[in-house]
């Protein structure tokens, strides 16, 4: 976009109304790769999003509005874009806004709608400013931004959230006035180990010993196979299987799973080859699996689900798979989902997380800066505790660039 060029922001409510090659131009997405050099972020491919929305999963319906931002120019080409939704509620989206809310409609106020621009029910960090790596990147932001307040403004909402961003984002976010918040994840960090046993090596003898103790149990399990599964190998009945996990598990934990078994069908044919699907039979008879998307160098841990429980299976499938899989390819990190101290002896760091956020109401912006700055600094305070109790050796240095499978 030149300094004299002229664009529009459009609005589309449904990615059947956005050009996939355009989009996925912008989010540097690309299919076919290998693991190892899988370009773009797989969560902000044109691929996901629409299977998200095709399934019935993130609808108007479900309390997803679609309201993606579209910077076109004159001639109709996309020269940046932000996916963002219209919400009525806080639902499946891991930067936790209820306590807002709730004091927002104390005071008198409407909270939602709001607006959301994130990739939903997917806490992973990635590009919200979708431009393609352009020269100019900041002068899209810049306009991305300004079109947001604007549609904020428009639609009535109470405010407007993006979450998971990358840090150069939230730092130009910050510079435009938005408020900014940080959480904290655990990633593992890939420091060019050999294989499973060279990563075990960099570990203290006593956290080494624990972790070599669960695979051992869970490799014990009678009548247990584990493999990885990519490609054609995502079967329907794997998928029938894979549902049924994730049903079972999530309605345990969240009482209302987010997403369809339309969806897994739609990914498996768009994107098979940026799935790594951790499955466990037992007798032949499968009982349990992971669910990783990979891109970018990096191995996303999602969704987990059993329909047998066995001791330390949890962890074998989630986390030390994963880490198999990591090396093998080259991956830099595998981030794996939100929450779970408990990643933290098991080779996964605290690394910090992004979001800015728009609100409108002046009184209740100021509010919210207030809570922000105290919740800055205790993150940060826990985030550098938790970092001197990482299953590390002393003396080697786990320290790392950067900053659902519970």
């Amino acid at each position: 976009m030149s300094p004299d060029q002229t664009f529009r922001i459009r609005i589309a409510s449904s990615f059947d109304d956005v050009d996939a090659a355009g989009w996925n131009r912008l989010a540097g997405y690309t299919s076919g790769a290998r693991p190892g050099d899988s370009p773009g972020n797989p969560f902000l491919s044109h691929e996901f999003l629409s299977s998200l929305e095709k399934s019935g999963s993130a609808t108007a319906k479900t309390g997803w509005l679609g309201q993606h931002l579209l910077l076109e120019a004159d001639d109709g080409s996309i020269l940046a874009a932000m996916p963002a939704y219209l919400k009525n509620h806080s639902q499946g989206e891991y930067v936790f806004d209820h306590g807002w809310a709730d004091a927002f409609e104390r005071a008198g106020g409407h909270y939602y709608p709001k607006l959301q621009v994130s990739v939903p029910f997917t806490p992973a960090t990635g590009p919200r400013f979708l431009t393609g790596g352009a020269d100019n990147t900041p002068v899209l932001r810049t306009a991305l931004l300004s079109g947001l307040e604007q549609l904020t403004e428009r639609l009535d909402a109470s405010s407007a959230h993006i979450t998971f961003m990358e840090e150069d984002e939230w730092n130009q976010a910050g510079e435009a006035g938005l408020l900014q918040r940080i959480d904290r994840q655990f990633h593992w960090i890939n420091r060019d180990y050999r294989d499973f046993q060279d990563f075990l090596d960099s570990l203290s003898s006593r956290k080494r010993k624990n972790i070599r103790k669960e695979r051992e149990a869970a490799q014990a399990i009678e009548g247990i196979e584990i493999s990885t599964l990519s490609g054609a190998e995502l079967t329907e009945d794997i998928w029938d299987h894979f549902f049924e996990f994730y049903m079972e598990t999530g309605s345990r934990k969240w009482g209302r799973p987010y997403l369809t078994r339309a969806f897994y069908s739609l990914i498996g044919d768009s994107m098979a080859d940026r799935i790594a699907l951790v499955i466990a039979r037992r007798d032949g008879n499968p009982i349990a699996g992971a669910i990783n998307f990979f891109g970018d160098g990096v191995l996303y841990g999602r969704h987990w689900g059993a329909v047998e429980h066995h001791p330390f299976l949890h962890f074998e499938l989630c986390y030390y798979r994963a880490i198999d899989f990591a090396i093998e390819h080259g991956f830099d990190r595998v981030e794996a989902g939100a929450q779970g101290e408990h990643k933290l002896a098991r080779g996964y760091e605290p690394q910090i997380t992004h979001s800015a956020h728009h609100i409108a109401h002046p009184g209740f912006r100021d509010a919210v800066e207030a809570y922000l700055r105290n919740e800055r600094r205790h993150v940060e305070h826990e985030a550098e505790i938790l970092s001197e109790y990482t299953p590390f050796k002393r003396g080697i240095d786990n320290t790392s660039e950067g900053g659902e499978t519970d």
